[in-house]
């Protein structure tokens, strides 16, 4: 009987025990769920959706850092009709207006729901994350080795004030962005590439409604610059006449670039549109190059030059 006691008591204790332990592993941690719109697990998406991501800000004002840990997506397009994983998608992160320098993730393979895990660092000051904006694009290698671009989200930094603690951020993807609240005017221009001649001609037809400060005594004085880049680098500036006494001034001036075959992906022309006697005063630019240096329209008519070599491909490009 003494005996029987005794393991029904060891046994209630053991019970005991596991219920406490139960109780405690169970217990919700607040900390775990702070975050829970990251999960996303309801989440309900348009028919023409793009995809959805999720990120988190720091600011550091001693050091003057932005930290920027790219969490996950969720929802990319997949390339492939009837696959859910036909995507091999990366991350480019920029500074804007600043396109030339960006950081760039891992790339992710076959989903299109990739998990990231990435932190980054821009090194920035308090000032001027005023006049800044995070944007992130998204690309997709496909089995080409060819980089689509699948979408955009940027994020105004001034929005994002007061900077205290970690801002944690849901956005979904765009196809087009735009720094600029205000329209800066239109600009046309003409690309051509002859493989034969390994020449490449930007022609710079019209411009209209272009904006600039109404106190300027040269506001209708306006004049085109062509800066031809390589890996990046300017390797050649032109320039067209300058055209007064309009906010549409008509250039139509044509110049050549000698660029070579293999070296069309790694080309960009920036054409930038000033005002006045100073080549600083900037009214807007448009950057058409390959999938390194431009997106949306710019990339699409600079694929379009490619693809129909020795014909004259003409397009008209919003300033930014």
């Amino acid at each position: 009987m003494q005996m029987k006691l005794r393991l029904r008591k060891i046994r209630n204790d053991t019970r005991w025990r596991m219920h406490g332990a139960a109780c405690s592993l169970g217990t919700i941690n607040p900390e775990l769920y702070k975050t829970d719109e990251l999960e996303g697990e309801y989440d309900q998406y348009p028919d023409d959706h793009i995809g959805r991501v999720w990120l988190q800000l720091e600011y550091f004002s001693d050091s003057e850092k932005l930290l920027v840990n790219l969490i996950k997506a969720k929802n990319l397009p997949s390339r492939l009709i009837g696959s859910i994983n036909a995507c091999d998608p990366y991350v480019r992160l920029y500074l804007m207006p600043d396109e030339r320098r960006y950081l760039q993730t891992k790339t992710r393979r076959k989903t299109c729901n990739p998990r990231f895990d990435e932190t980054f660092c821009f090194q920035i000051t308090a000032k001027e994350l005023e006049d800044r904006a995070l944007k992130l694009t998204f690309y997709d290698v496909d089995r080409d080795k060819k980089h689509q671009v699948i979408g955009h989200v940027l994020c105004l930094l001034k929005d994002l004030a007061p900077w205290e603690g970690k801002r944690m951020i849901r956005r979904d993807l765009e196809r087009e962005v735009s720094l600029s609240p205000r329209q800066l005017g239109q600009l046309e221009l003409t690309l051509c590439y002859n493989d034969n001649l390994e020449r490449l001609t930007v022609t710079v037809g019209a411009a209209r409604q272009l904006k600039v400060e109404d106190d300027r005594s040269d506001k209708n004085e306006f004049q085109a610059r062509i800066a031809l880049m390589q890996q990046t680098k300017v390797t050649k500036t032109k320039k067209t006449g300058v055209v007064k006494g309009t906010d549409s001034p008509s250039f139509y001036e044509s110049f050549n670039f000698k660029v070579a075959p293999d070296a069309l992906d790694t080309t960009a022309v920036c054409v930038t549109v000033t005002v006045g006697k100073k080549s600083d005063n900037v009214v807007g630019r448009v950057q058409l190059g390959s999938f390194m240096f431009s997106r949306g329209k710019a990339l699409e008519h600079w694929d379009q030059m490619v693809a129909r070599k020795r014909e004259h491909v003409k397009q008209w490009h919003t300033l930014s």
